[in-house]
């Protein structure tokens, strides 16, 4: 039995989960997230996992591995760091296990990655850093039009004429919508026509990496956006991809996961290791 945690630092806010594994049989224990908020990451990370520890009475000892993802590198209590793309394509395939490819959404970034049935990536494809089709993109819009983050995705199902935000630069995509407020566009049309606008985006780095009729899941921070993901599927039959695309409740928790999962990977190869007689 092992018990293990993963960390995934993001840009906005820190996920964690602790993990009890058996034989390969999983069993979540607990998971938190926090933002960030001009906080030190590093020191709220360390206050989150003591956290978990509390909340399931576990002793620090008693966890075998402790394993970061994302901008974790630096947690001075880690046992390892995992790239996040390989982190988040264990932590979907863990979360759905018919998914073959997933759509990551981040602060700063959105991705497209292809997987087997392990987790394991095929390929990949990202957007270029000044898109607009990114979350701290959009939660500048709801700030600008003065929407909490978390209606945002029920106010972009109820549009009825989106304008589309065309611009792939975010300044000039920002500019595009002070525009539409100038002319009396509705919130919830601007928002969906933005949704369009990242979905469209999404899909067509799907399409790059060659994913066909198979199951997507969305991860990271937006992947609770309701109104995203009626976006992406909408555009996925737009540009005729024949896929299911499914969020689950907690895939922004898909990079901790797959943190934790291969934390317990590490430690039991390292434990044969040291117990084979070539190790001596």
């Amino acid at each position: 039995m092992t018990i293990t945690a993963g960390i995934d630092i993001g840009t906005n806010s820190i996920k964690s989960v602790l993990f009890r594994i058996e034989e390969g049989a999983i069993e979540w224990l607990a998971k938190h997230t926090s933002r960030i908020r001009k906080r030190d990451p590093n020191q709220l990370a360390e206050e989150d996992y003591r956290w978990l520890l509390k909340k399931t009475d576990i002793d620090p000892e008693e966890v075998e591995y402790v394993a970061t993802t994302g901008e974790g590198e630096n947690v001075d209590f880690r046992t390892g760091h995992f790239y996040s793309m390989t982190t988040h394509a264990r932590g979907a395939s863990f979360l759905e296990p018919s998914a073959r490819s997933l759509v990551d959404i981040g602060a700063l970034h959105g991705r497209a990655i292809s997987i087997d049935e392990h987790g394991k990536v095929l390929s990949y494809k990202m957007t270029s850093q000044c898109a607009s089709g990114t979350g701290q993109f959009l939660e500048n819009i709801a700030r600008y039009l003065g929407v909490a983050q978390d209606e945002v995705g029920s106010l972009s199902l109820q549009a009825d004429d989106p304008e589309t935000v065309s611009s792939i630069c975010a300044v000039l995509a920002e500019t595009d919508v002070i525009n539409m407020v100038s002319r009396g566009i509705s919130s919830q049309n601007i928002l969906k026509g933005i949704h369009l606008s990242m979905a469209g985006r999404l899909i067509k780095l799907l399409k790059a990496i060659k994913v066909r009729e198979n199951t997507v899941l969305v991860t990271g921070g937006l992947a609770q956006d309701e109104g995203l993901c009626k976006a992406l599927l909408e555009q996925a039959s737009d540009q005729k991809l024949e896929v299911q695309i499914r969020s689950h409740i907690d895939s922004i928790y898909a990079g901790a996961v797959g943190a934790a999962i291969w934390g317990e990977f590490r430690h039991r190869k390292l434990k044969q290791a040291e117990a084979s007689p070539l190790a001596a």
